[in-house]
């Protein structure tokens, strides 16, 4: 079973109540090979919400305490994505998912690039908080950009 990005299922669950449906995802939901879930949904934001981005490093330092996620207008809503990402685990484990597949630049779920934190669009390398905790878990994640290199293994 692999687990997915609700927005990349078509779900409108971004921050700005928009989703990002790739086609290949909702197809692999179709057929039974995949489930949707949104970490920052289970985390207990609703849709739409408050842009935030990590601030003072990456998914990894959150884990460890050393950076926070931070919404646009400075409230701090690092538990709310700790909270996201420990469910996400949760249903990773539950389900024996093989593979995460997330959406990039989220501070949720980027796998590669995020947000820089300073709410200017510019992106820098790093993870999201739930893409932090998975690979901390050794659970694969990659990213909807490299969702080709693992439909093979699927099909």
């Amino acid at each position: 079973m692999i687990l997915v990005s609700s927005c990349l299922a078509g779900l409108e669950v971004r921050y700005n109540g928009s989703h990002s449906l790739d086609s290949r995802v909702r197809d692999l939901i179709k057929n039974g090979k995949a489930i949707a879930v949104c970490p920052e949904l289970m985390g207990g934001f609703s849709t739409p919400r408050e842009p935030a981005e990590i601030v003072g490093g990456t998914g990894e330092d959150v884990l460890r305490g050393t950076a926070k996620v931070i919404e646009k207008s400075g409230r701090d809503v690092t538990a709310l994505y700790l909270k996201g990402a420990y469910e996400t685990l949760e249903k990773a484990k539950e389900v024996n998912a093989s593979i995460v597949v997330l959406k990039e630049y989220s501070p949720s779920c980027g796998s590669t690039m995020i947000y820089n934190g300073e709410f200017q669009h510019k992106k820098m390398a790093g993870t999201g908080v739930t893409a932090a905790l998975l690979l901390k878990n050794q659970v694969k994640v990659v990213s909807e950009e490299k969702l080709h290199s693992i439909l093979a293994e699927v099909e």
